[in-house]
């Protein structure tokens, strides 16, 4: 049992359930339903599982040749491939029916575009494009809207400087997990940014996302949706971020660097998602 439970991605699971909740606190203007929190969150949790599992299916021939997927169940043969998908069938299923009657439709929709993106544009195409990462962080980028069209019952201005911030936000922390995995991406072919235009440009890339997404955090609060302390945290940290990625053009250990970026991008999204709740308008 516990290898199904592994190629749902736990952590994924956990990593986008926090910003479920972030953006249905975002969302819940005229009071938090509990129940409705709830009902998105359990939803959420079988869908996003659901889709790693094709994800884990779809990936087993890569996973096979780097060194920290290597170990994965279905790479290993201690779950069949047929098994799998209708382990992922049943479980997706599962989600969206709850979704469906207990939610919106509107959240229901996102989360089934999510569902698309992630498993038929990039799981598909992660292996043969450069675009990849960015199909990816659509998908990545819809749990805090999720959240926040569960919650609302609508997509506003904040839902779409949501789903802004994230796109921009997962961009450097993809291209930081490229680069502390690099040479498993060269193993496996997979044409990553860093491996097919340089390790510079992969940097100049980084720091215009981190530069973008500045300002357009900022904007929750220009615009009414958060408060002084969102804005004072997740400023302050977002500037450490860019002064870590600015820093990085002196650095020649990219491995170390890259590991470096990768927390501090966790830090930033978690500050957002922690103060976010407590600091609505």
């Amino acid at each position: 049992m516990i290898n199904y439970y592994l190629i749902t991605k736990p952590g994924i699971i956990l990593g986008n359930l926090i910003t479920v909740a972030a953006g249905f606190a975002l969302g819940s203007k005229d009071g938090f339903n509990v129940w409705l929190f709830l009902a998105t969150l359990v939803g959420l949790t079988f869908i996003i599982a659901s889709a790693c599992v094709f994800n884990n299916y779809i990936d087993r021939s890569i996973d096979k040749k780097m060194h920290r997927t290597k170990n994965r169940p279905l790479v290993k043969g201690l779950i069949t491939g047929k098994n799998a998908l209708l382990f992922g069938s049943v479980i997706g299923i599962i989600g969206f029916i709850i979704l469906m009657t207990l939610t919106n439709l509107l959240t229901t929709a996102v989360a089934a575009f999510g569902f698309f993106v992630y498993v038929l544009l990039y799981s598909v195409w992660k292996s043969r494009t450069i675009f990849a990462t960015a199909i990816g962080s659509i998908s990545g980028a819809l749990p805090p809207v999720i959240g926040y069209c569960s919650a609302s019952g609508q997509f506003d201005a904040a839902a779409a400087i949501l789903f802004a911030m994230m796109v921009l936000w997962q961009m450097p922390h993809f291209f930081a997990i490229a680069l502390m995995h690099l040479d498993d991406y060269k193993k496996a072919g997979i044409p990553v940014l860093p491996i097919v235009k340089g390790i510079r440009q992969t940097k100049i890339h980084m720091t215009l996302y981190i530069l973008a997404f500045i300002p357009l955090n900022m904007m929750l609060t220009f615009y009414h949706y958060t408060g002084y302390t969102y804005l004072v945290s997740t400023t302050a940290f977002a500037l450490a971020w860019l002064i870590l990625c600015l820093q990085g053009f002196n650095i020649t250990n990219y491995q170390q660097w890259g590991k470096q970026m990768f927390r501090l991008s966790l830090a930033m999204i978690m500050v957002m998602c922690l103060v976010m709740p407590f600091d609505t308008l």
